[in-house]
């Protein structure tokens, strides 16, 4: 295969809800074009995942020193990377309508630039993302028409699309965001596994 013709690619599996994935977000682009591997974004919900593990909130809720840990823990890694943070309230956020956004968006051209924002605006500004208002503002602020795509998003057959690919996640063994998946299903957990899985979507091309 051409890989000028087909670069490497490497799935981004996240949800918005999940702390780690904001800075493996804001970083993956510059990484990944540096690298010279194509992402394919992929939005997904974690609540299903927890509730089968019979969880009702996040991990880091039901485990305080692993919460306390994961924030002072992002708190630097926001610092070295420059990137502003708020901590978000509450925690953790529910990103169902987001991630229903987003892939009106991935099939489109402002898509990955929407799950940008989605990001920082929870995690840089500490607003909310939960709601049909908080999600009209961030495709405002994109110049966006909020009101044909959020129709859209919450149409059957997109709310399908979302669950699909949610089951897609668990069928690959995904278990938390961010998760990085290789072309040949090499499976990569967390912000600081991106340059790994980076490397290893170069030697499978």
């Amino acid at each position: 295969m051409n890989a000028s013709i087909h670069p490497p690619a490497l799935d981004f599996w996240f949800d918005f809800a999940s702390t780690y994935s904001y800075p493996a977000a804001l970083r993956i682009g510059e990484r990944a074009e540096d690298a010279g591997v194509a992402i394919n974004f992929r939005p997904f919900l974690l609540g299903p995942m927890f509730k089968a593990q019979g969880w009702t909130t996040s991990p880091f809720n039901l485990y305080p020193a692993k919460g306390g840990y994961m924030w002072r823990d992002l708190e630097r890694i926001c610092a070295d990377l420059a990137l502003p943070f708020v901590r978000p309230d509450p925690f953790p956020q529910n990103g169902l309508i987001a991630a229903r956004v987003a892939l009106i968006g991935l099939r489109e051209t402002w898509g990955e630039e929407f799950c940008l924002e989605v990001f920082r605006s929870e995690f840089g500004e500490g607003q909310r993302i939960d709601d049909a208002e908080a999600i009209g503002r961030i495709l405002t602020r994109l110049e966006i028409a909020a009101e044909p795509v959020l129709e859209a998003a919450l149409s059957d057959e997109n709310k399908a699309r979302l669950r699909v690919q949610t089951d897609q996640a668990a069928q690959r063994g995904i278990f938390g965001a961010p998760t990085f998946i290789t072309a040949d299903g090499e499976l990569f957990w967390g912000n600081d596994r991106l340059e790994r899985a980076l490397l290893w979507a170069k030697q499978v091309a």
